[in-house]
């Protein structure tokens, strides 16, 4: 008795890695958010459409296949933020460096090589909130931020409280915009932020709080704030606003975010 084997070649094997790569992309911008459900659904949909073709239902399968063939522009209009995102992650991926690469694909690391020291940023935060001084931090994720450090001054500090609040300092020549840490070093200051244009944001929040959305939105960074009129802080994750019952509850919350 013979065995047959399946044939295995090594495109096979890359086919598998990039179609893991891209749903694992998918997952990162969808996860916690309305759109993971409309996911889940079009899937749903998709296999009872499978289904069907293989009972030969071909009244129900073509209705199926309609509806799903005609709902990829309903799906461009639905998940255009998402797509947005998406591309904007693929195109500030920096593949010239062995470093670059690896940030991007992490989650085949066993650890993070650099650790942001979270506790002294909330620490000088909560010091600026006691004054009502504004503040804007970004901190980097997976997706590459140089787009952004180009618009502001440029610097390779390790993050330190006296640091960060003479930065947001109101008479400092750099408190004005956002400040950008990367793997625990402030690398930009006075950095420029693409604004949400989200219209169901709260009169109440001003142009800091925009920015913060607005990167996020297009971005997986993080931005916490400092609002000049309440000495609020404040945590913003995937264009939406973290809520937190204390500094220590805003620490845990921003730990496991830059561990994922």
């Amino acid at each position: 008795m013979s065995l047959d084997f399946i044939d295995f070649s090594f495109l096979d094997i890359l086919d598998i890695i990039l179609v893991a790569i891209l749903l694992y992309y998918i997952y990162k911008l969808l996860k916690g958010t309305v759109a993971i459900n409309i996911v889940i659904g079009i899937a749903l949909i998709f296999l009872i459409w499978k289904i069907t073709q293989a009972l030969n239902m071909e009244m129900l399968s073509g209705i199926l296949g309609y509806l799903l063939s005609g709902g990829v522009i309903a799906l461009i209009i639905v998940f255009q933020q998402e797509i947005r995102k998406f591309l904007l992650m693929i195109g500030t991926t920096n593949f010239s460096t062995k470093r670059g690469f690896l940030t991007q694909l992490k989650f085949l690391k066993s650890e993070i090589n650099a650790e942001t020291d979270v506790e002294t940023m909330v620490t000088a935060l909560e010091h600026l909130a006691k004054s009502k001084t504004g503040a804007l931090i970004v901190i980097e994720r997976t997706n590459k931020l140089d787009f952004l450090v180009s618009s502001g001054d440029k610097m390779n500090a390790l993050v330190n409280e006296a640091i960060i609040e003479s930065i947001f300092y109101k008479n400092s020549p750099l408190h004005d915009g956002a400040t950008i840490i990367r793997d625990n070093y402030i690398i930009a200051t006075r950095v420029i932020l693409p604004v949400s244009d989200n219209t169901k944001i709260p009169a109440r929040f001003g142009l800091r709080h925009r920015a913060a959305l607005g990167v996020s939105e297009k971005t997986d960074a993080v931005c916490l704030l400092v609002s000049e009129e309440t000495g609020e802080i404040s945590y913003i994750k995937d264009g939406e606003f973290v809520l937190f019952k204390n500094s220590e509850q805003l620490i845990e919350k921003l730990q496991k975010d830059l561990t994922e």
